[in-house]
């Protein structure tokens, strides 16, 4: 199988932390996209030109995140990274949802600076994206993730939306909010592949 994302992607990230976690890194080769080069093979891949994208041996391509994760678990037998139908299932899922709109959230202030002007910059929008990371954040700061021997997909996801925040925001997530510092610290000396996967600027 073959995985386009980039290094810093943090849903790329949650699907290679996904994948060591199920022991199928060893079946996935990884290939560095570049979402805005029109001549890179993602676009052809995934026509929405976003990565992560997984590529089968039969050159079927899945894609998002949160179905290429679906599959490997699949792959590794099922209920692993997310629970059988139950009620933990969707609590698994909802947490997965609030980490990705955390992810999506900080990436679109990112673009914010980084594909428009400063003066064309529009405060009231960063504001807004801001505002959603921050009540996130919140959320698990009082409502900490469970962490099991086995990470279900949505601490994945947590720790994912957390390793980015450091990564493009300098870590100030973290001031105020000790419990979840704290959770994330333990997840990564319980996860080898959080160190792994950790981007490098």
């Amino acid at each position: 199988m073959i995985l386009r994302s980039s290094p810093a992607s943090p849903f790329g990230r949650k699907v290679k932390i996904a994948a060591h976690v199920l022991g199928l890194m060893d079946h996935i080769e990884i290939i560095v996209a570049n979402t805005l080069d029109p001549e890179d093979a993602i676009r052809s891949k995934n026509p929405l030109g976003k990565i992560p994208a997984l590529t089968l041996e039969d050159g079927t391509t899945l894609y998002d995140s949160r179905v290429i994760v679906e599959y490997l678990d699949y792959l590794a037998g099922g209920g692993k990274l997310i629970p059988p139908a139950s009620k933990e299932r969707f609590e698994v899922l909802t947490l997965q949802a609030l980490a990705d709109g955390v992810m999506d959230a900080a990436l679109l202030q990112v673009y914010e600076t980084r594909f428009r002007d400063e003066g064309k910059r529009e405060p009231k929008w960063v504001e807004h994206q801001s505002g959603k990371v921050t009540r996130g954040l919140d959320s698990l700061e009082a409502h900490l993730p469970h962490l099991s021997p086995v990470p279900t997909i949505g601490a994945i996801a947590v720790a994912c939306a957390l390793g980015y925040l450091d990564l493009r925001f300098g870590g100030g997530w973290r001031t105020g909010r000790p419990r979840l510092t704290a959770w994330l610290d333990d997840f990564a000396a319980r996860v080898p592949a959080f160190a792994v996967t950790t981007p490098q600027g």
